[in-house]
Order: C-alpha cells, then structure tokens, then sequence
C-alpha cells in the first residue's frame, strides 16, 4: 500500500508543477516536471501520459511544443489521440501542431496516416513538410527495407523524425563530405536529407558538425530548426558559433532561433550563459522562453548534479 501512495503523492506534485495549479511555477521547473513524467509515460504510466496531454491547454506554444514531442517519445497508444487533436487545431501554434504531427510519426501509429495525408496540404509550411516526414518514417518502419537495412548502433535514444542512413564502406572524410552534399540537395525528398543529418550527427566529429552547419542555409525553417535540435542532441563546443550567429540572427525564424537557444543550454560552454541572458528579453515570446530555459539547463550542466528531472524515483507503472 506504501508503494501506491508513494506513486501517487509523486505524480501529484508532478502534475500540480506541470500545469502551473499554483499560477507561480517558473517555466523552467515545468520543464524539469515534464522530463520526470516522460521516464513515467515511456514506461506505460498512462496517468502520466494524461498529465502531459493536460498540458496542451496552456498557452505557452514553447511548453506545447515540447509536450507534444514528449508524447511522441513515450510510443505509447495513450498519446495518439490528443496528438491528433493538436494537429487538427487550426488555432494552435504551426510549432505545436508540427510537434504533433511529428510525434505522431515517432509513435509509429499507422492509423494516423489518413489524418497525416489529410494536413499534406495545410497552409503552414512546417505543417505539410512535418506530415511528409512523419508519412515517410512510418511507412519506412513497416518496410522491409528498415529490418534489412545496416544502421550504425546510435548513442542518443531519441526516435528522429526520420532515422540515420545505412552504414557503407566509405572513408571517413569522403563519407562526410558525401553526406554534406545529400543534406543540402533539393532535389532529394526532406526525408532522406533528414537521414543524412542524423548520420552526420551519429559521426559527430567537428568536420561532421561543419557539415551540419551548412544547413542553416537551407529555405525550410523546418529543416534549420532541426540541424539545432541536432546541435542540442550533440552538445559539442564546436557548434557554438554556429548556434551564436542562429540565435542573434533577429530575421530568422522564431522555431529555428528558439532551438539554437535549447541547444546552447544543452552544450553548457563558458560563451553561452551570456548569449543566453542577452536574449531572455527577445520580442519573441517562444524565443524568451527558450532562453530562460536553456539558463537552467546551462545551470545544470555546471553544477554537477545527475538528474535534471523535478523527482527521479522508482514509480511503477
């Protein structure tokens, strides 16, 4: 009976941070809240799932955005539904409905498919670009080409958007410099340019990240925002500069500078806490946010504690 009550005395206290009951939580503590009730919802809690999905009624579009990606990477069957709704909300952020989409990829739920051909033709950009990789990564899981294929073991356990591209027998320079050219060329569908991206970032190196880099030039926002998020998976000083010129950059889009801010707090480096506090006052609300959330972040990284998480205890599911 004690381990009941332990379980749900936490996913209180989680649910009460997450959803700001009190009107005080800083954005910041949400967050570590959320990454709590993602290790709970990855391990079938559905009420931590739920919790989540209560969270999509905030009016924080950064917050949305990120709990839609949460229940993405749960692959549970309890977070299609409001994945679903999110996307079909045409007076939702185009951030969060692209996270929705997105995540409904990353749950891999075939069922989703009529709905994601269905917004192949939204007004938003991010929208139609998101519902085409999301299409593409499903299908490509249920293929025989994804149980044949030979895909380098990844040190990040995120379920992507689209996954790396096979391994082949290349040099290691050459094999950069190939991938480069896949991840810039239009006339590849954005899927495979994608699985060029998360094979650059699987090979890490600083020539590899150079390569990435080169994206930022790309005419999607999707794609830009998405060679950020790579940065922030990869947390290496080298894409520092990079990431600088993103978020400085005022005529770029908010989507993409807002996730050149997370990456900075992933990466953690001495040069960029002040970036960081420059531009927690930005006229963009998502980028202000992103800001104050990535301090946090920078803080944790420094401080030597283990779990960034709010609680990090056993709960059973």
């Amino acid at each position: 009976m004690g381990g009941l009550d332990t379980r749900d005395s936490t996913l209180d206290a989680l649910e009460e941070t997450l959803l700001n009951k009190s009107g005080d939580v800083p954005l910041a503590l949400r967050f570590r809240a959320l990454f709590s009730l993602k290790a709970l919802g990855t391990e079938g809690n559905v009420r931590a799932i739920e919790i989540i999905a209560e969270g999509l009624k905030d009016d924080s579009a950064l917050l949305k955005h990120e709990l839609a990606y949460v229940l993405g990477q749960t692959r549970q069957e309890a977070a299609v539904v409001p994945l679903q709704l999110s996307l079909k909300n045409l007076s939702e952020d185009p951030m969060v409905r692209h996270e929705a989409a997105e995540a409904l990829g990353a749950l891999g739920d075939q069922g989703s498919l009529p709905l994601l051909r269905e917004y192949l033709h939204d007004k938003e950009e991010v929208v139609r670009q998101t519902c085409e990789l999301a299409i593409e990564r499903i299908e490509w899981e249920t293929s025989e080409k994804s149980k044949t294929e030979k895909i380098q073991k990844s040190a990040y356990t995120s379920i992507d958007p689209a996954p790396p591209l096979p391994l082949d027998g290349d040099e290691h320079d050459e094999k950069v410099e190939k991938l480069q050219q896949k991840l810039n060329d239009q006339s590849l569908s954005l899927f495979h340019r994608y699985r060029a991206m998360f094979r650059l970032r699987d090979i890490g190196t600083p020539a590899a990240i150079d390569a990435l880099a080169s994206g930022f030039s790309d005419p999607s926002a999707l794609f830009r925002h998405e060679i950020a998020y790579v940065f922030g998976q990869l947390s290496h000083p080298h894409s520092v500069p990079a990431l600088i010129s993103v978020l400085r950059n005022t005529r770029e889009e908010s989507m993409v500078r807002h996730e050149a801010a997370e990456a900075l707090g992933s990466v953690g480096t001495a040069e960029c806490l002040p970036v960081l506090k420059e531009f927690s006052t930005d006229e963009e609300q998502v980028v202000r946010e992103s800001c104050v959330v990535a301090v946090d972040m920078w803080e944790h990284e420094n401080s030597g504690e283990v779990e960034y998480a709010v609680y990090a205890p056993k709960v059973e599911a």
